[in-house]
């Protein structure tokens, strides 16, 4: 099997990695921790001019991609330097659910995302729901919807939130969850903005009979959650390669510049074979995240088992670079001022998105089992 980009990816590929590599300077992490919102407006306009956005999207859907080697192709250049921008976000869980369930009139919003001049964010979680997408305890009546949802993750600057709600059944059940679209500035809407440890920003919904217009079939949105949350969890796995492949860069030219009794610290062979074992567990996670973009359009059963795997292997892989590349470092990488803090954090973090090791791995042996 041959797995060289096309072309066409190749010179995304290419121009993305320039874009960024311009625009993510050390002033600009500093300006986006210290921002309201946890990203750059600039940069954001950037990648949509440039059509980033786009690349997350099919051709039926208005862009020119969305298959799951775009989808992982645009996430890793995103990690390589620990970009907070919202495109999983906007683009994959909020995008992708108005593409899969919304009406002529709903999709039209797609075009207004790839443009980059709407912001989406899909308020799901709660309280206490950990990772199980069926648990929902929000409740709609008469179209208005009161409840509230944890840790959304862009929730603060979304311009849309798309909001689970139970229509009927139990606090667990698949059946009869139904998703709303609701306007930033809705009556009876509260959000609650805060900084996330690996950057960006997230905030608290309360929602009390909040008017929401609704997406899809009422009752019936659960399919289109988990399939969502497969491309989403392939975008993180992705960025998480691209932070690894950045901590190892910056753990490597340290290594050859740090000098301890006469010599490079980089020409001891304890620190050599450490750093050889780093390689090949990244490669590893590599090789993971190529095969989950393969197979997320195969049917669920097969699909989802792709997902546990890698997001297993993912967050066990980014927990051994974070530690090594921090302590092959010493007390330098600790430091905020060094590029090595931001990097880190946001790749232990990614651990706890989606589904953290110890959930996928028991999914994964539920799945392998059944």
């Amino acid at each position: 099997m041959n797995f060289d980009l096309t072309d066409e990816r190749q010179m995304l590929q290419d121009g993305l990695r320039r874009f960024l590599r311009d625009k993510y300077t050390p002033d600009l992490l500093k300006q986006i921790a210290d921002s309201e919102t946890g990203t750059s407006s600039d940069v954001w306009d950037g990648l949509a001019d440039m059509g980033v956005i786009g690349a997350l999207f099919t051709e039926d859907q208005g862009g020119f991609g969305g298959a799951g080697f775009d989808v992982a192709l645009v996430a890793e250049e995103m990690g390589r330097v620990g970009a907070t921008d919202p495109l999983i976000d906007t683009g994959i869980l909020g995008g992708g659910l108005i593409a899969a369930l919304g009406t002529d009139d709903q999709k039209a919003m797609i075009e207004d995302i790839i443009a980059g001049t709407r912001q989406l964010a899909l308020a799901h979680g709660e309280p206490g729901s950990r990772y199980d997408l069926s648990r929902v305890g929000t409740t709609v009546a008469d179209g208005k919807l009161t409840g509230r949802k944890a840790v959304v993750v862009n929730g603060g600057a979304a311009d849309t939130l798309i909001v689970s709600a139970r229509t009927f059944g139990d606090v667990a059940d698949q059946e009869g969850i139904s998703l709303y679209l609701v306007a930033a500035d809705a009556p009876g809407l509260t959000r609650r903005s805060y900084a996330l440890t690996g950057g960006g920003h997230a905030a608290e919904i309360t929602l009390d009979d909040t008017p929401g217009t609704l997406l899809g079939t009422e009752g019936q949105a659960f399919d289109a959650l988990p399939t969502a949350h497969a491309r989403a969890t392939c975008a993180i796995s992705a960025e998480a390669v691209g932070l690894m492949d950045a901590i190892r860069e910056l753990t490597v030219d340290y290594l050859k510049t740090r000098k301890q009794f006469g010599q490079p610290i980089g020409k001891f062979q304890a620190l050599q074979h450490r750093m050889a074992d780093v390689l090949i567990e990244i490669e590893q996670a590599r090789s993971a995240v190529i095969n989950l973009a393969g197979h997320l359009e195969a049917e669920p059963a097969v699909r989802d088992v792709h997902v546990a795997a890698t997001k297993t292997l993912i967050g066990q892989v980014a927990r051994l670079v974070a530690e090594e590349s921090i302590q092959m470092h010493g007390g330098i990488g600790m430091t905020e001022e060094y590029g090595l803090a931001h990097l880190a954090k946001r790749l232990v973090m990614v651990d706890h998105r989606f589904g953290d090791t110890l959930y996928h791995m028991d999914r994964f042996i539920a799945l392998a089992v059944a």
